[in-house]
């Protein structure tokens, strides 16, 4: 709930002020008045929240049922539904804020205009919003400004996430079966990331790719705990999961920080790609984890970032060489301090 404070506080900030502008440009001068400006304030504000409202129920899981549907259907639900809500809220407020009543006669006029202006806002709004969650929004900012047409260095946290034993799920299960496991546990997991402040860089098979930026105001031990918040997360559904496919995920991680050469690539199809040996690093972590019979495998030089919290234990592996590197690096396996140290299944 504190992660939605902000993004809500902005929406009714942007509708107050919207609410005021429109009453500055369409309304009568005479009606100018410090009470005017307010109540349109509220008006905006109103109509922001109640929007905002019925999108974060759709977006959130308990919509998960219309992530089934084709995208224009999709789209076109959802507007439909914003539009309705807004146009009763706008109904509701100019009787409430202005001491209207709502007479037949209004409704008949007004209201489908209310319905019709809503929803074509709301169909612009939703589509930029699957536009950026398939490209993701820092994504798509970056690639709007330019940031990555020519290659440039950057530190970042990388979290290769994969999912343990999908080669034999895949033979008993079936590869369709399979992959609606996977689109679960990707759909499951999402909103931990993001609460971690990580952005999901890729999908690659059974395996998810998250960075974070490095920066003074991102703690590194963030990265970690989001390992352990996925955890969490699959846990409470478990039941759900034992429901639907008879069995609960498990995952292996590998962290890891360094500097990553980033470019924008393609031309039919743009893509920001990471280079380097920080990315290798990651990957060939998480590939040990089988060989260690750990699930989280972090590198030396995120441990020297990060401050595990107390309720971590990490356990110093040594210098360790991965497979395709010369140079061994230093490994340290991270687990919650309760309970003794458990091989994970291989």
């Amino acid at each position: 709930m504190r992660r939605l404070l902000l993004p809500t506080i902005v929406m009714a900030g942007i509708g107050f002020v919207v609410g005021i502008a429109y009453r500055y440009l369409e309304n009568d001068p005479g009606e100018a008045t410090l009470a005017n400006y307010i109540r349109s304030g509220l008006h905006g504000t109103g109509l922001a929240l109640s929007g905002w409202v019925v999108h974060l129920y759709f977006t959130s899981r308990n919509s998960a049922w219309m992530t089934k549907w084709p995208l224009a259907i999709e789209l076109l639900v959802k507007s439909v539904v914003i539009a309705v809500v807004v146009a009763v809220v706008a109904a509701v407020l100019q009787a409430t804020l202005y001491g209207q009543r709502i007479e037949a006669a209004w409704l008949a006029a007004q209201f489908p205009r209310i319905v019709g202006i809503a929803f074509v806002v709301c169909m612009l709004i939703c589509s930029v919003y699957e536009l950026t969650g398939l490209v993701g929004g820092r994504i798509l900012l970056s690639v709007m400004l330019g940031r990555y047409r020519r290659p440039r260095r950057e530190e970042r946290v990388l979290l290769f996430l994969d999912l343990v034993g999908s080669t034999s799920l895949a033979e008993s299960m079936g590869e369709v079966r399979v992959q609606e496991l996977l689109t679960r546990f990707f759909f499951d997991i999402d909103d931990v990331i993001r609460a971690h402040g990580g952005e999901v860089h890729a999908y690659v098979g059974d395996e998810v790719i998250v960075t974070w930026r490095v920066t003074a105001a991102l703690p590194a031990e963030r990265c970690i705990d989001c390992f352990f918040a996925i955890e969490d997360r699959i846990a409470e559904q478990a039941d759900s999961y034992r429901r639907e496919f008879g069995l609960v995920p498990s995952f292996r991680g590998g962290l890891h920080a360094g500097l990553v050469a980033i470019s924008e690539c393609g031309n039919s199809r743009r893509q920001i790609a990471f280079f380097g040996d920080a990315v290798n690093v990651a990957a060939r972590l998480q590939e040990y984890c089988k060989e260690a019979g750990r699930p989280l495998l972090v590198s030396g030089d995120l441990v020297r970032l990060a401050t595990p919290n107390a309720d971590l234990a990490v356990e110093p592996l040594g210098l360790t060489p991965l497979r395709g590197r010369a140079t061994p690096i230093d490994v340290f396996a991270v687990k919650r301090s309760r309970g003794p140290w458990v091989a994970h299944p291989r």
